[in-house]
């Protein structure tokens, strides 16, 4: 065929595809090859059977062929099979290899006609062969028998897909020749995936089969339903042949005979038959390579240089060279440092875009979980009140009090103090695990040598472990020192201003208390304690009922205007004998209300006796109340629960009330203190305490302790995995080197035969179920027109309507 050395590629295409198959990546080099499709029992492993010239398929009714089975024959002196899952054993005896392809089917698919999408791979030397790479694939089938699936044609479609999708992939549609071949389910799946005819080969068999008087002339002739490169007619061996162990050769002698005899066909018996059809796809695979060598070759070049490096490394390592260990040893323990600091640090080359990790992990322990476990730790109110208030009668005693005692503000203080605790050794141990979990994600490098990976493990634990307990102990060094001194005069103490205690007669004009922050500002400033939105809801005549308003509160007086912004005031309420009280809530109201009165039974706005203020929440309603009691506003009457203890809202003595607010805004004041400290102070221990010190531990003293433990050459021990895997790389790296170096050889200059013009394929249609009526009125010529124009006879040869479909003999 004068392409000798473009045929010299199809064996190393077979060796490469044995090389990478062992790997499980043979698929993604999507290498040349020929899938056989067709229904059961059109006659596919005969055909292949045929081109070796022996008996070595299974048999049998039904399905048979329940898993790929990528054939490569190979011209040889001898002749045997290989079969790649029992690498070095060699088959000269083709019933043993009928066996082996049974006893490998049913090891993943059972014997119950089930299937699996695992090829087997069958290597077969033969001096009777040419060079060619086939897959045979299950036939296509309707309905399950055995256990098989109800969607098992669907399955078995999705099989087939997966190979003739591929564009290196020659589609090689089986057809008896006693079937509608405008409903071969082989010609409609290769239409799907192929739409222009450029690879697919039809292949009619049974041709002995059809009723006397028909033939499928037309149809070899590419006359009735055209396809681009054609069809190929052969004869097999019939059920009684094969099961009368009919030789082989005898049976394509007889095939050329009824080629040569038969009036049909007798005219193209040299375009007929297995060894034609054998030769035919030969050159139609050399040329396919030939075509796609471009892209096959950058293929090559590609997965050659992604696995470059590693198998570089590989190359250099060797088990036994004491050198290379210790050499391999040291560069593995300055990778993981390396990579342990860029997880930390954020300068890693690989950005998980997913999941958060190492650092970023920390980062929001420092700035989002420790800052909430701080705000859970805030008592609200009520609670805060109450603590206040018992701590203050019990200072007193049997006296009454009339001063607020400095040792419940340093009591409750130290008791808020004391609660740090909890959420701050919670903090080290979150950091702690994420530190082990960044160093686990690092370790995993190092999975190529257990031994390595667990010392290392061991050891850097170990040492994080160590980091902790001196970073718990620090922290609560920190705590203590807290509680050893009450800093009263620190300057950004709401009590210290100037240099000087506020007297407990000037509190009510200087502190104060904005919504949701009991900060406070420079004396200048101090008029305002709280502002804040408020609904009036007992003024009816207003447009609309309830209304919000703007309200600010101050030491002297209740204001309130149109918005936030503080342009339009509608009235200023002196606070001058004002007291409060609970209002009810109404039947479908869901707000919660309080009633401000006057004492001496004076209009508190205009023609009301009282003010009912609503809020959202009862909790915002507390804290309002809260803020008209340290304002002078006291609740109308006073309470006592089951114990005799007073209620922390409403107390019995206004002089106690008014304690149990300046305590109260001094320890929310003093507390912001701490938890700045803290917030501030917790990241910076912890960094340098842990983060810091394990980051040094692992850069500078981690191979010391290695080396400590007087085992360095069981250390890089490889894993039986890491071996296999390293000898695989080397393995399908040296594979395309040889590939490429073979490749590289050819010149794209080599002999090709040309691919036939485009036919008119509309007949192939998913759906069909009869021929079309252009194909039947319109029949072709021998030979190809170009798509879309109709098919004429050439010059002396008489136009004639083509037969009709065969019958089934």
């Amino acid at each position: 065929m004068g392409n000798r050395g473009m045929e010299d590629l199809i064996p190393l295409v077979n060796r490469l595809q044995d090389a990478l198959s062992g790997v499980g990546q043979s698929c993604s080099l999507h290498l040349p090859q020929i899938a056989v499709v067709g229904g059961q029992s059109a006659g596919k492993s005969s055909v292949l059977e045929n081109f070796v010239g022996r008996d070595f398929l299974p048999r049998g009714s039904g399905i048979v062929t329940r898993r790929p089975l990528i054939l490569q024959l190979l011209s040889a002196n001898t002749e045997y099979g290989e079969f790649s899952h029992s690498k070095g054993k060699k088959f000269t005896d083709f019933d043993e290899i009928r066996k082996e392809i049974e006893a490998e089917t049913h090891r993943l698919t059972g014997a119950n006609k089930g299937i699996s999408p695992v090829p087997i791979s069958l290597r077969i030397f033969s001096p009777h062969v040419l060079n060619l790479t086939l897959v045979d694939l299950p036939g296509i089938t309707k309905v399950p028998i055995g256990d098989q699936p109800a969607d098992i044609e669907y399955q078995i479609r999705d099989m087939i897909m997966q190979f003739i999708c591929k564009e290196n992939c020659l589609i090689l549609a089986v057809t008896p020749a006693n079937t509608d071949l405008a409903n071969s389910d082989a010609l409609k799946l290769a239409k799907d995936v192929d739409p222009q005819g450029q690879r697919t080969i039809g292949v009619i068999t049974k041709l002995d089969l059809m009723d006397e008087g028909t033939d499928a002339r037309n149809i070899l002739e590419n006359r009735l339903l055209p396809l681009r490169r054609g069809y190929i007619g052969v004869v097999n061996r019939s059920q009684k042949d094969i099961d009368g162990k009919k030789d082989i050769k005898a049976a394509l002698h007889a095939e050329e005979k009824f080629f040569l005899s038969h009036p049909a066909y007798k005219h193209m018996a040299k375009s007929t038959g297995t060894p034609y059809l054998q030769r035919i796809l030969n050159q139609q695979l050399t040329n396919h390579i030939r075509d796609t060598l471009p892209a096959f070759r950058s293929h090559l070049q590609s997965q050659l240089l992604e696995m470059s490096k590693e198998a570089e490394e590989y190359s250099q390592f060797r088990p036994d060279d004491v050198a290379r260990r210790t050499k391999t040893l040291l560069q593995s323990v300055q990778r993981l440092a390396v990579d342990f600091e860029k997880l930390i640090e954020g300068s890693g080359n690989k950005v998980d875009t997913v999941n958060l990790s190492g650092g970023a992990r920390i980062n929001r322990i420092f700035h989002e979980r420790f800052p909430y476990e701080l705000v859970k730790l805030e008592s609200d109110e009520r609670n805060l009140r109450k603590e206040i208030n018992y701590a203050i009668r019990n200072i007193h005693g049997v006296r009454t009090g009339l001063f607020t005692p400095d040792m419940a503000f340093e009591a409750i203080v130290k008791m808020q103090i004391s609660r740090l605790k909890g959420p701050c050794v919670q903090f080290v141990d979150m950091v702690s695990q994420e530190l082990i979990a960044t160093v686990y994600q690092c370790i995993n490098e190092l999975s190529s040598f257990p031994k390595l990976r667990d010392e290392t493990e061991r050891i850097v634990s170990t040492e994080i472990r160590e980091q902790e307990s001196r970073c718990r102990d620090q922290v609560m060094l920190l705590i203590d020192l807290q509680l050893a001194y009450v800093n009263t005069k620190h300057e950004d103490f709401i009590g210290f201003t100037n240099g000087q205690q506020t007297s407990q007669q000037s509190h009510k004009k200087t502190v104060a208390v904005t919504a949701g922050n009991h900060g406070v500002a420079p004396p200048s400033r101090l008029i305002v304690i709280r502002k804040g939105w408020l609904t009036i809801s007992n003024i009816g005549i207003m447009k609309g009922g309830a209304k919000e308003f703007w309200f600010i509160l101050s030491a002297e007086s209740l204001s309130w205007f149109r918005d936030n912004e503080e342009k339009e005031k509608k009235y200023m309420l002196p606070l001058d004998n004002l007291k409060l009280r609970d209002v009810e809530k109404g039947f479908m109201s869901s707000r919660s209300v309080i009633a401000i009165f006057n004492t001496e039974l004076r209009n508190v706005y205009k023609d009301y006796k009282s003010l009912e203020l609503a809020c959202c929440s009862q909790e915002e309603l507390d804290s309002w109340k809260a803020s008209l009691l340290q304002a002078g506003v006291y609740p109308e009457n006073a309470t006592v629960d089951e114990q005799g203890n007073g209620a922390p809202e409403n107390f019995l003595d206004p002089q106690l009330e008014r304690q149990v607010e300046t305590i109260r805004s001094l320890v929310d004041s003093y507390m912001s203190i701490i938890y700045k400290t803290f917030k501030d102070l917790m990241p910076k221990t912890v960094m340098h305490l842990m983060i810091n010190s394990v980051k040094e531990f692992i850069s500078s003293e981690l191979l010391a302790q290695l080396y400590a433990l007087g085992e360095r050459s069981a250390l890089m021990d490889e894993s039986p995995e890491q071996q296999r895997h390293r000898e695989e790389v080397l393995r399908k790296h040296a594979a395309l080197k040889e590939a490429l170096a073979v490749v590289g050889k050819f010149s794209s200059s080599t002999c090709t035969t040309p691919l036939p013009p485009p036919v008119d394929s509309s007949w192939i249609r998913a759906s069909s179920t009869t021929l079309p009526k252009k194909a039947v009125t319109k029949p072709v010529a021998r030979g190809h027109a170009p798509a879309g124009q109709p098919h004429r006879a050439p010059p002396g040869v008489p136009r004639r309507h083509p037969p009709a479909i065969p019958k089934v003999k």
